[in-house]
């Protein structure tokens, strides 16, 4: 069910807690603490479709007096809720009938049934009119969709969102589907729309049920610095007011963030180990960790290679803090995979930039594109004169 303001979604929270499970970075003291909190919260609501699984992929070891406690517990309660539907249907209004349904989608929700929460809320959107209320039964649809990682289901969910304001609602739902939109995009590797989506919703955040506003703050911090230019980084994000109350909670980000802004490389590559494992353990960063890196460390070498035409290797490393092979290494692979605009004069120790000209490369892709579109035309011209 949805969160009250302020407070994450419940079932999101255990679905990090799944997450952390199962990664082998965390301790096996930390996972037995974690097992625990997770097999209450399972039977404190009842999760007994959710416990089934979880048992099954021997996530959890099978207690079978708990698991007959939850499925009696159920049978009960969804013999109430039909009774309470039986009851509207027959002697109350439609504004009833529709609650009553919706009781009984949000409790399928609470007991981790996905696809009878999915039909039940189809069912409760066909007794509803009003077009905010068919936008919350979107948002329970996303919400099922972020604890599964469903990216199907939430990119339908989405776009069915969108034609709904087309029809009208609210500019505070609105701004909260930007925010399930960003993390959609960012769970998915679309950093730089995250960050767009994101950095429009800083000054309106009432998406409390899917994270912390500290933890959409961290999500628009690290999309943004492989996004923006400095132009942009600047305005949208260093100088922020809603950053800069929040920013300095979270740690390392300040220092990542400035340090890299304002050239101090060092640091920056001191906040940025700093801040590798919180990344590696965030449930939605996690399968882009590698990624991520490799573009943040790419956006660094790039701002730092910008400010010459040749400077020697020894004083880049010392720039970073880092040994001389090191950068070499890094480097090398960088240049190879086409990511920095430079070249290695190993003889010399010196690295040369060679950027290319934006107009240069706008006129070698016309041609490109010319030749390319020539030769079509020419394929097309011998199949029509046969």
């Amino acid at each position: 069910m949805e969160g009250e303001e302020g407070t994450q979604q419940p079932q999101l929270v255990l679905a990090h807690k799944l997450f952390l499970l199962a990664q082998n970075d965390v301790e096996d003291i930390e996972k037995v603490r974690l097992r625990d909190e997770v097999f209450n919260f399972i039977v404190a609501n009842d999760m007994a479709p959710l416990y089934e699984i979880l048992v099954g992929n021997k996530v959890l070891n099978l207690n079978q007096k708990a698991l007959d406690s939850m499925r009696c517990k159920i049978d009960d309660e969804l013999k109430k809720l039909d009774e309470k539907i039986a009851d509207a249907e027959e002697n109350l209004g439609e504004s009833e009938v529709r609650e009553a349904h919706l009781a009984k989608s949000l409790f399928y929700i609470q007991i981790g049934d996905k696809e009878k929460a999915l039909e039940q809320l189809k069912v409760t959107e066909s007794k509803t009119v009003a077009v905010g209320q068919k936008m919350d039964l979107v948002f329970y649809t996303l919400q099922i969709g972020f604890f599964h990682m469903d990216f199907g289901l939430i990119s339908k969910s989405i776009d069915k969102a969108k034609n709904l304001f087309e029809e009208g609602g609210d500019w505070e739902r609105k701004n909260r589907l930007k925010v399930y939109e960003g993390l959609y995009c960012m769970s998915t590797r679309n950093f730089k729309k995250a960050a767009n989506l994101f950095l429009d919703s800083i000054s309106t955040f009432t998406t409390y049920e899917i994270f912390p506003y500290d933890t959409f703050i961290f999500y628009t911090v690290l999309t943004s610095i492989i996004s923006l230019d400095r132009v942009s980084l600047k305005q949208k994000v260093v100088d922020a007011p809603e950053i800069l109350t929040v920013i300095g909670k979270i740690p390392y980000l300040s220092d990542f963030l400035n340090s890299l802004y304002d050239c101090q490389y060092r640091s920056f590559f001191s906040a940025f180990a700093g801040l590798t494992e919180h990344i590696k353990l965030d449930r939605y960063l996690h399968p882009h960790f590698r990624y991520y890196m490799r573009e943040i460390r790419t956006a660094v070498y790039s701002q730092f290679l910008e400010s010459y035409k040749s400077v020697t290797i020894e004083a880049m490393a010392k720039a970073f803090g880092v040994t001389v092979d090191f950068i070499d290494l890094e480097l090398s692979r960088f240049i190879a995979a086409g990511k920095l605009h430079c070249k290695i004069d190993k003889v010399a120790g010196v690295l040369e930039t060679n950027r290319p000209d934006a107009k240069n490369a706008l006129y070698q892709s016309t041609i490109k594109q010319g030749d390319f579109l020539l030769n079509r035309l020419q394929k097309l011209s011998r199949v029509i004169d046969l």
